[in-house]
């Protein structure tokens, strides 16, 4: 099962990497799907040509979102759309919540959406009375699972056949031992075919919006968007303002950079165009702020509002790869998540942006060029200076800077540490010293390297006097 949601990172990584198996499996399978990404992105000779393309389309989108926004409004109601407005969560839930209402409906399908993630719609309508099902295979996994998704991409990607299997035996009354991945997902299928043959409302998210022409684009390699948007009587899309596209022309860049980085494919095997409801049938679209226009407003951080929500980052992050999704205790889990989260609440999600090596992997496999590690650095300055660090930890940073501002305090620290470590090594090789908890201390040398080079720079001046 997944921590609580108010364990701090670092505890739930040391949770999740007591079943080393299970961590160096997760670690591996998704060094692979990096390692496709890389092949299908090195195929093509442009590849870092649509990388800076991309990047300046959405530079034009974020320094023009209030006429994109209007323009998208304005096309998408001529087509017959109803558009709806949410400020934060709580008001697309309730705007959600009345659509359902209005219909007076009790169940919903809804394929993959991580701002209905974010804004924790399930768990809403469910207080509501109102049951939600959702039919992308790895979120339906979960949801038995009364887990949260730990990837945005692969949200079951923490889960190995074998557990499948028993949730589905559980839950399913499949054949209990029975691994294989095709007889899972039939077993799937079938239990969701009731769902979208039943379900009078279907809710997507959705990945681009074209402002030109009002409609939407909705990516998935499973057809369960098309499969409950067109067997049901309205159709809810819940979209982050940032998922905008000025032309129609522009989706060919990121359709062909999407793919390649989440999972390593030239193109996800459905990129489904919705610009207005069928006769007889409604369509809903929810634009969403929640905290996107104080993102947009931070200077060091509104490239974040760039994602494209590929996973790639999550991919090739050393840290994510050995500590798990829902470590990160937020929806968007990984390196862009721990940009994302601290926007919306500092004091919570203080801890994501130190989860990380700031090796710049994750920067270097964005497909749309977000400073990402940059981003990350910076969040550790703005949360120590607004005070959401913790106290023991603070005062041993301030420790720290007195030691290393102070060229004599800093000899007379070495010389002890040295001494310490080679004639008492007990005091640091124990449960105490979190480094040690993982790691095996170093040796200590025998001399320090200022000492080596004021031996050896005045062995050289008197060779050079000789």
């Amino acid at each position: 099962m997944h921590p609580k949601k108010n364990i701090q990172h670092s505890e739930a990584a040391t949770i999740f990497n007591k079943d080393v198996e299970r961590v160096n499996w997760h670690d591996e399978t998704l060094w692979f799907v990096r390692e496709k990404r890389d092949k299908a992105a090195f195929q093509i000779p442009d590849w870092e040509l649509l990388r800076e393309t991309a990047s300046e389309i959405k530079n034009n989108v974020l320094s023009n979102i209030h006429d994109y926004l209007v323009e998208f409004e304005s096309n998408a109601q001529k087509n017959g759309i109803i558009v709806h407005w949410a400020a934060d969560a709580e008001e697309h839930n309730k705007i959600v919540h009345s659509i359902m209402v209005k219909h007076g409906v009790k169940q919903m399908v809804k394929s993959k959406s991580m701002l209905t993630e974010e804004c924790h719609l399930n768990e809403y309508l469910a207080e509501h009375g109102i049951g939600v099902i959702d039919s992308d295979l790895g979120e339906f996994i979960v949801q038995l699972r009364k887990e949260p998704p730990s990837h945005i991409v692969l949200p079951a990607i923490h889960l190995k056949k074998e557990d499948v299997s028993n949730t589905f035996h559980e839950h399913l009354g499949t054949e209990k031992g029975n691994f294989n991945p095709q007889y899972l997902t039939e077993a799937a299928r079938k239990d969701l075919r009731d769902t979208f043959l039943t379900r009078k409302v279907a809710l997507t998210g959705v990945n681009f919006a074209i402002a030109e022409t009002g409609e939407i684009v909705v990516c998935t390699n499973e057809g369960n968007a098309d499969m409950g948007v067109h067997l049901a009587d309205v159709h809810i899309a819940s979209m982050g303002f940032e998922k905008l596209l000025p032309q129609r022309k522009h989706l060919g860049v990121f359709l062909r950079l999407l793919a390649r980085s989440a999972t390593g494919q030239p193109i996800t095997t459905f990129s489904s165009h919705f610009k207005k409801p069928r006769e007889g049938k409604e369509m809903h679209i929810v634009i969403v702020d929640n905290g996107r226009s104080t993102q947009l407003g931070r200077e060091d951080f509104r490239n974040s509002l760039k994602c494209i929500r590929c996973g790639a980052c999550m991919n090739t992050c050393p840290v994510y790869r050995r500590s798990g999704g829902h470590s990160y205790h937020n929806a968007v889990a990984g390196p862009i998540g721990s940009i994302l989260a601290p926007n919306l609440d500092m004091s919570k999600n203080a801890d994501l942006p130190f989860a990380s090596t700031l090796c710049g992997s994750c920067t270097n496999v964005c497909p749309v060029k977000i400073d990402i590690h940059d981003q990350l650095y910076k969040w550790r300055q703005v949360l120590v200076k607004e005070g959401h660090t913790p106290a023991a930890k603070t005062v041993a940073m301030k420790g720290m800077a007195s030691v290393l501002s102070n060229p004599m305090v800093f000899e007379m620290a070495g010389k002890a540490g040295r001494f310490m470590m080679k004639n008492a090594p007990f005091m640091v090789n124990n449960r105490l010293n979190a480094w040690y908890k993982q790691r095996e201390m170093p040796t200590p040398p025998e001399e320090s390297f200022r000492e080596w080079y004021k031996k050896n720079s005045r062995e050289s001046k008197e060779k050079d006097n000789e």
